[in-house]
């Protein structure tokens, strides 16, 4: 199978929305706690700009989710392979998401972190496939608006390759 990698947005783009909404959450957060979590694998790379950028102190903690196997397409099944280990009781949370794709995942998360009674759950995308939802998610703070590919890069993966580029660029499979 030949992979075809096309660019969708540029590095320049995406350190500029970075922190664009660095500044919003940082005057939004001002006078609170806020903890970020990272849903990985995908979102360390946003994470971790995002939070570089942040101009307030705030924790961070990560939670390890499932749900594309080896697959492109989601698999609708979201299982924690690792939790978050911050008490967030009564905490204002910002959970840091690579992508909204069908919105199942974080629906999962939002369910999830809420048992652990936060004081607040907003969440921050750097990317959304409006068009492949099945379940509406408010987007608090979201990068940009995608068409229906398969991006990789920017911490966004193909079977665990492509993370290390430094836009998003989309994929096609092309059988030989």
């Amino acid at each position: 199978m030949n992979i075809k990698l096309f660019k969708l947005i540029d590095e320049e783009d995406i350190k500029n929305k970075v922190k664009e909404l660095a500044e919003k959450i940082s005057s939004d957060y001002s006078d609170k706690e806020l903890i970020l979590i990272g849903i990985l694998k995908g979102a360390f790379v946003f994470l971790s700009d995002l939070i570089r950028n942040l101009t307030i102190p705030c924790l961070c903690d990560f939670i390890k989710v499932s749900s594309y196997g080896k697959g492109t397409e989601s698999s609708g099944i979201v299982k924690i392979l690792s939790d978050i280990s911050i008490d967030i009781k009564d905490k204002d949370i910002l959970l840091v998401e690579d992508i909204v794709d069908t919105g199942l995942t974080l629906k999962y998360l939002i369910d999830h972190l809420s048992l652990k009674k936060p004081k607040s759950i907003k969440i921050c995308a750097l990317l959304d496939k409006k068009e492949r939802h099945k379940i509406e998610i408010p987007i608090d703070y979201l990068g940009f608006t995608i068409p229906n590919k398969f991006v990789v890069g920017y911490g966004i993966d193909y079977d665990e390759k492509f993370r290390y580029l430094p836009y998003i660029g989309y994929i096609e499979l092309e059988k030989s």
